[in-house]
């Protein structure tokens, strides 16, 4: 029996494609969370927070509820736009989001508090607007949290199984992760792929981790500043 190289490809998409757009969603919340007061502010993040500490299997159950064709925004998709999320890459990638998003939206907003507020204040008397110096003045002062917001994130979907196969199921190419295949081969007893499997994933994780602390440490190694 060869090896099925295929859920890892399968896990390294949904990785990517969960850190993308957990990155452009979560940049405009920390913007507000960080820099904003309002009603209710600490219920909504202890909300946002829940991820953290729930069992995914919760998350996974729900989401099911909701998405799946009897399921008020499932039937609706299903019904106006003939789209089905439940056992589908789309359907995983939106799970993977909800189930990650404290670990991309907590770097971010850590990072936005930390910036010192002299700087932003002084990009201001000089008469720069909020654009040039959200860029300028904010941005290069936060690159550290925002490398770790997708070296957490991208590491949490990429170990993902819970969520994944109460929405997802087993479907091999589309919704099948390494996760789930490692799963398959320790429900058959075949351990031996099971290690291979699980030795794999962790080879494919090192080499992320390593390679993006040195994309770091070449690209943004002397762009952030330190926090004294």
């Amino acid at each position: 029996m060869s090896i099925d190289f295929v859920p890892f490809f399968v896990s390294l998409k949904l990785s990517l494609f969960t850190t993308i757009i957990l990155l452009l969603i979560c940049f405009p919340l920390a913007l507000l969370f960080a820099f904003r007061k309002f009603r209710f502010k600490s219920i909504i993040e202890s909300l946002i927070s829940l991820p953290l500490i729930l069992p995914p299997t919760i998350i996974g159950f729900y989401l099911l509820l909701f998405l799946s064709p009897r399921g008020f925004i499932g039937s609706f998709l299903e019904n106006i736009f003939n789209i089905r999320l439940v056992f589908s890459f789309a359907g995983i990638v939106i799970a993977s989001c909800i189930y990650s998003f404290p670990f991309m939206l907590q770097p971010l907003k850590n990072g936005l508090e930390g910036v010192d507020k002299n700087i932003i204040e002084a990009s201001y008397t000089l008469g720069k607007g909020r654009i040039t110096t959200f860029f300028k003045a904010i941005l290069p002062n936060m690159i550290k949290d925002i490398y770790s917001g997708i070296v957490m994130t991208f590491a949490h979907t990429m170990g993902e199984f819970g969520v994944i196969l109460m929405i997802g199921g087993n479907i091999p190419g589309q919704t099948r992760v390494a996760s789930i295949a490692i799963y398959d081969k320790v429900e058959q007893l075949d351990y031996k792929f099971a290690n291979i499997y699980s030795l794999i994933l962790i080879f494919m994780s090192i080499f992320i981790l390593i390679s993006l602390n040195i994309l770091k440490s070449k690209k943004f190694g002397g762009k952030s500043s330190d926090r004294n």
